[in-house]
Parts: structure tokens; sequence; C-alpha cells
């Protein structure tokens, strides 16, 4: 019984090291995990996962606006479904990244899994026009040994956050406490994550103007990912 226990009491910081590690947004065992970069200048990333839907047409609107250039991580098999919208995300001038194509997790999954996950959304990146770098952000940002093996094998950058107003109950259905969030929380380099075409994140679709508009009245300007990544490399 002693040896029962003791072996469930040694397995309890295995389990929380495993959890801590599938749930970093700054660490990964291998190949490159950016949150956010450092800089000296006052500039930041905006990225836009998920959809597209109905509801991207208003944000690019938005973004065109506020001459705002972003990081779309959408999903694969939606965007097999309306590939004009992706096609509307590369003409706009906003960069693509890569969400997977089923956005389940992929913390668990095998290597053949992974590839599976991976390869026909870059494909149909690919077939919307987008000619950049392909970037991936694991599904609910979890990444255990095997996705991050892939990505590291088929030279791709994981690409997290550091700034999300989303992830906090109290704020997360108030776009002005959303967009003041944001605002205090960005600092240079900072990584911004944003769902404004899900069903469920009306609040994110409001807050998004107000959060472009608040930090260029803080100086900062807008990048996407690969141009942010271009400056600390």
């Amino acid at each position: 019984m002693n040896k029962i226990l003791i072996s469930f009491l040694l397995l309890i910081p295995v389990a929380i090291g495993v959890y801590k590690l599938n749930r970093s947004t700054t660490f990964q065992l291998f190949g490159e995990i950016h949150a956010r970069i450092d800089t000296h200048q006052k500039v930041v990333a905006l990225t836009l996962d998920d959809g597209p839907n109905e509801k991207l047409d208003t944000v690019l609107s938005i973004l065109k606006s506020q001459q705002v250039k972003a990081t779309f991580f959408p999903i694969g098999n939606l965007m097999e479904k309306r590939l004009m919208d992706i096609t509307k995300i590369v003409n706009d001038g906003h960069e693509l990244g890569n969400h997977s194509y089923t956005h389940r997790k992929l913390s668990f999954k095998t290597y053949n899994t992974i590839r599976e996950e991976i390869e026909p959304t870059d494909q149909l990146i690919r077939k919307a026009g987008y000619t950049g770098a392909i970037h991936f952000r694991p599904p609910y940002g979890m990444k255990l040994f095997m996705l991050p093996l892939y990505l590291q094998q088929s030279n791709r950058k994981t690409i997290t956050w550091d700034v999300c107003p989303e992830g906090n109950p109290d704020i997360n259905s108030n776009p002005d406490k959303m967009a003041a969030f944001v605002i205090d929380k960005t600092k240079n380099g900072s990584i911004i994550l944003l769902h404004p075409t899900n069903d469920g994140y009306e609040s994110s679709l409001k807050a998004l103007e107000p959060i472009i508009l608040g930090l260029k009245k803080k100086g900062f300007a807008f990048l996407t990912v690969s141009q942010l990544l271009a400056l600390q490399n």
C-alpha cells in the first residue's frame, strides 16, 4: 500500500510538469516558439484565429479602414468550404498561418496524424494564392512532443501570444473592458490573439476597432507576425 501511495505521489509532479509544458506559450521541447519578441520599437502583431465565416468581411473592412495588416490563422476544413474568403485575406495583403485542418487538440497525436492536420491546410493556403512563410499556431495552444518535433523538422515556427483578453471571464463579454485590457497589457513586440469571427465571440468583434485605435493612440504600429520576427532576427 505504501509503495502504491509513494508511486502516486511521485507521479503528481510529473503530471503537473506535462500539463504546464502542454499549455506553455513560451516553451516547447523542439524548434522555435514565439509569444512575443524583444524590441525597443513600438510594434505589435495582431493575430486572428479560426474561421473563415460570414463575419470575415466585417473584420476585413475594419482592418482596411484602419490600414492595419494582421496575421490570420484559419482552420483547414473551413477554408476548404470558403476558399474565396481566404483569397480575400491574401488580396488585402494580410498574412496567413496554419491552425490545423480540424482544430482538434494535437498534444497526444501521432506524427502521421499531425502531418495530416498540417499539410492539407498548407496546400489550401497556397491554393488561395499566399506565397509567404507559413507559421503554425497549435489549436488551443496545446503541444507536447510530436507536434513541436514535426514543426521543427518541417522548418515551421510555433506562434503563440502574450495578450489575449478572451481568456479572462471577467471581461470577455464586455468589448470596452476587452479593449482596455489589451491596450493596457500590450508592450513592444507583443502578439495579440483574438477570435472576432467565432460564434459566441461577438465582444471580440466589437472590441477589434477600439483595440486598434487605442494602440495607435499609444504610438504602436501593426506588423504581421513575419515582419515582427524579422525585427528580432
